[in-house]
């Protein structure tokens, strides 16, 4: 028989990780946002025709930045892998003895925020060609501004 604990841990963790997810996004647009580049959001971008199609193919948010080129690389790539720093309450709370081994709520909510920590291969991609994404943003400001 399931106890509560469990029960309770295996509803727990969805919605860890839905939080997780928004905390992940939020704290690539935080950077952003400080560093002065523009972005965008998108929630479900790309969506599938049904919704479970979509939770399970597509990324379930997106922040999409729009630099100019005129922007140091760095303020990107600190943007890119700022989900790291959502991990620092959890091992934090480890350490001080907050995190229990016997309860399994405590291990699914931290299980999931962890998940949700890990930067993506797509913001691994962007934190090491953040130089070329630059100059992209750059040949296309220049390309765009000519008067042909």
């Amino acid at each position: 028989m399931i106890g509560t604990n469990v029960f309770v841990a295996a509803l727990a963790l969805p919605l860890v990780v839905a939080l997780g997810t928004l905390a992940h996004e939020g704290a690539h647009a935080l950077v952003l946002r400080v560093g002065g580049v523009a972005y965008d959001v998108a929630y479900l971008p790309g969506r599938a025709e049904g919704t479970v199609a979509a939770l399970a193919r597509r990324p379930w948010a997106a922040v999409r930045p729009r630099p100019t080129g005129r922007e140091p690389p760095w303020v990107v790539r600190l943007a890119a892998l700022a989900p790291l720093a959502l991990a620092v309450p959890i091992f934090g709370a480890g350490a001080a003895g907050l995190l229990p081994a016997d309860r399994p709520v405590a291990a699914a909510v931290a299980i999931g925020w962890l998940a949700c920590a890990i930067p993506s291969p797509r913001d691994f991609s962007v934190a090491f060609h953040a130089g070329r994404l630059l100059d992209e943003a750059r040949g296309a400001a220049v390309r765009t501004s000519r008067a042909d």
